[in-house]
């Protein structure tokens, strides 16, 4: 099969990135034998982060560069580590991001915007809570501490006003799902892209409605909060779940040489139907979608690469 000009030159760039980190390129994670590695942070095993990790990280070493896969709590996490200089790459909710950026003021930056996430508000069929002002006193689980669903789940219960506190526990999707079913918790957040396999596959269960919130949260912390719709039957529920969205992206720390980061972005499309992104707005990386990362600015190298693009 030809490969085309552009496609040569990234498979060009990617391999002489990998002869760049061999010879000892600074930022990056040294192993034994002196061969450097890009480092990407990624989520917790089976989620989605995980797994579109996974595939990032196989299309980039199809050209040659080493790639350490790091498993993570997800977004917040994310953003730390790549602060500090334990990753180079990795995935985060849009307002973890935005938190990181103009709050925080930690040097990272956006190689792109991938895909919408949803806010899924799960109780089990049989609860008598029905809206989000019925979690006042019960227990529920936000996401495991360091992720991006508990930064969103913590700012909608707040912008719901409960009458009394929730019984909040920290607990990551899979654990959430065991709890609920045992009863341990009556109800848990999970963000992330419709339809999630894990809630997909799980009976018995229903969400709420959180569109309420939206312009709550877009006054308290800006367009990173969007009006989402869960479809019907995307969970078995016959009518749409109206609800609150936040982008994800594919942040990296600042100091990322330029060219690199030109590379992994124009990777992100070259190989965009092998990475399978969730099957959500920007699921099929539209270079129009990718820019539009508000506050948080596109690393110089990344937006290059769009400016090629775009002229």
């Amino acid at each position: 099969m030809p490969i085309s000009r552009r496609s040569f030159a990234g498979l060009a760039g990617l391999a002489g990135f990998a002869a760049l980190f061999t010879a000892g390129a600074a930022g990056c994670s040294g192993g034994g034998d002196g061969q450097r590695e890009l480092r990407l942070a990624t989520g917790l095993a089976g989620g989605p982060y995980g797994a579109l990790g996974d595939r990032l990280a196989e299309e980039l070493r199809r050209g040659g560069l080493g790639v350490r896969v790091l498993p993570t709590a997800a977004s917040v996490q994310n953003l730390t580590m790549m602060t500090d200089g334990r990753a180079d790459v990795g995935f985060a909710l849009a307002d973890s991001a935005d938190d990181a950026v103009r709050v925080r003021h930690q040097p990272v930056s956006a190689l792109a915007r991938m895909y919408m996430n949803y806010v899924h508000l799960v109780v089990g069929t049989d609860s008598e809570i029905t809206a989000v002002g019925g979690l006042a006193g019960r227990a529920v689980s936000i996401g495991v501490e360091g992720s991006g669903t508990a930064v969103t789940a913590t700012r909608v219960l707040a912008a719901a006003r409960l009458r009394r506190p929730p019984r909040i526990t920290r607990l990551g999707l899979d654990a959430s799902i065991g709890a609920l079913r045992a009863g341990r918790v009556e109800a848990f957040f999970w963000s992330g892209g419709v339809p999630t396999p894990a809630l997909a596959e799980l009976a018995g269960i229903r969400l709420l409605p959180l569109e309420s919130l939206v312009p709550v949260l877009r006054r308290e912390f800006g367009p990173v909060y969007e009006d989402a719709t869960v479809p019907a039957r995307a969970y078995g529920g016959p009518r749409a779940v109206p609800t609150v969205g936040t982008p994800s992206y594919l942040m990296c720390r600042t100091s990322l040489p330029d060219d690199l980061a030109y590379t992994i972005t124009e990777t992100l499309f070259t190989a965009r139907d092998r990475l399978q992104a969730p099957s959500a707005p920007g699921g099929r990386l539209d270079r129009r979608y990718a820019i539009g990362t508000g506050v948080v600015p596109l690393h110089a190298g990344a937006a290059r690469y769009y400016r090629s693009v775009y002229g």
